[in-house]
């Protein structure tokens, strides 16, 4: 039994051009007539096909309102309300704006619902060969490569525009979800153990305030930027030996946190070097303000003790580690993280890994040889 009329659509050519049209029934049995935009039969034919199939999967109006929406409209509206603070920290939204750049460059044009996992792919190849741009007072110089790392960037940030516009039903689907990256990226987000030999050797280069720093976020797991550096001396109790965190970046981060002896230590130290302000980390370049990028002395002090570079964030994770291994349960050391969700707690995990290998290059396989009683061969 042929199916009925109105579930079939078809293409027909106008007497005033070239270009196909298409038309169809919607699910409530309205005619709708719409531009095929080509003038080869087989395309219009796929272009049809895929109206049906919207129509049939009811995100039909989802895709025809993702089919009008330039990207690059869809960037300056994510950039806007959903990666400014207080949504985002600060500079998370300069690195999608750094983003944001190469992406708009690329896709700017194009309707979001032209955007395909195969277009995608083929951008962060084109990326990959792209070499870093430094602009000078002569020119622009042209230096090695882009990192696979800066790329996978990019894609993330991608990820993240996408997912919002379906979530606000301007597409039935994230093409990213789609994209496999073309290279490996070994270590992305696998945060390192500090272990305590190379904890010591960074202490004896860093300046007194960078070491306070160090014993204060491997003591209490604050925040570097969002807590630690932009504290006040009023946010310090040491009578009661904690500091109180009124803005973080999660609601879970606004607490009372409390400080062992030599967190407290720190703290009455940094409180010295401070001097009579109000900040805990005066800027020596504003006189009224905080420091407020730790990069270039972490980095020097990183070469200087001869210890591989990590992040000075990952010392949260040192943290996170040194509890669990002291056998705090998993559940504590999330509160004590201050992480509304637990499942951040499995990055910790490749790091207590990393440690029970560190802990079997001790093994003695020599173990009682030699000592009086001891059998050297099994009985039979």
């Amino acid at each position: 039994m042929a199916r009925p009329s109105k579930h079939d659509g078809s293409i027909y050519p106008r007497q005033d051009g070239k270009v196909l049209w298409m038309v169809y029934r919607d699910r409530n049995g309205k005619r709708v007539r719409e531009s095929t935009y080509t003038d080869d039969w087989q395309e219009a034919q796929r272009k049809l096909r895929e109206r049906l199939q919207s129509r049939d999967d009811r995100v039909l109006e989802v895709v025809r309102k993702g089919e009008k929406l330039q990207f690059s409209d869809w960037v300056d509206f994510f950039l806007e309300n959903y990666s400014r603070p207080p949504i985002r920290a600060e500079k998370t939204h300069a690195a999608n704006q750094r983003s944001a750049k190469h992406l708009k460059a690329a896709f700017g044009q194009r309707p979001v619902a032209d955007i395909s996992a195969d277009d995608i792919e083929h951008y962060l190849r084109r990326r990959l060969q792209a070499r870093v741009q430094v602009k000078t007072v002569a020119g622009v110089i042209q230096k090695g490569l882009l990192k696979p790392t800066t790329v996978h960037q990019e894609l993330r940030v991608l990820r993240r525009m996408l997912n919002v516009a379906v979530r606000k039903r301007l597409l039935p689907a994230n093409p990213c979800w789609g994209v496999e990256f073309p290279v490996k990226v070994n270590g992305l987000f696998r945060p390192h153990y500090m272990s305590w030999s190379e904890h010591q050797r960074i202490e004896v280069q860093a300046p007194l305030y960078l070491r306070n720093i160090i014993r204060v976020i491997t003591e209490s797991g604050l925040r570097v930027y969002k807590e630690l550096l932009s504290m006040k001396k009023e946010q310090v109790d040491l009578e009661n030996a904690m500091v109180w965190i009124p803005d973080s970046k999660t609601p879970n981060g606004i607490a009372e946190v409390p400080l062992t002896e030599l967190a407290l230590e720190a703290f009455r130290d940094q409180i010295r070097l401070a001097g009579p302000g109000t900040w805990l980390f005066p800027s020596d370049e504003n006189p009224t303000g905080h420091q407020k990028c730790l990069r270039t002395v972490w980095h020097a002090v990183l070469r200087r003790a001869k210890v591989p570079y990590f992040r000075l964030y990952d010392l949260r994770s040192t943290y996170a580690t040194r509890l669990s291994a002291g056998g705090v349960a998993d559940e504590w050391v999330t509160q004590l993280l201050r992480q509304g969700d637990a499942k951040v707690f499995k990055k910790y995990s490749q790091m207590k890994l990393q440690m029970k290998r560190e802990a079997l290059q001790k093994l003695n396989r020599k173990a009682n040889e030699g000592q009086p009683g001891f059998a050297t061969e099994r009985p039979n």
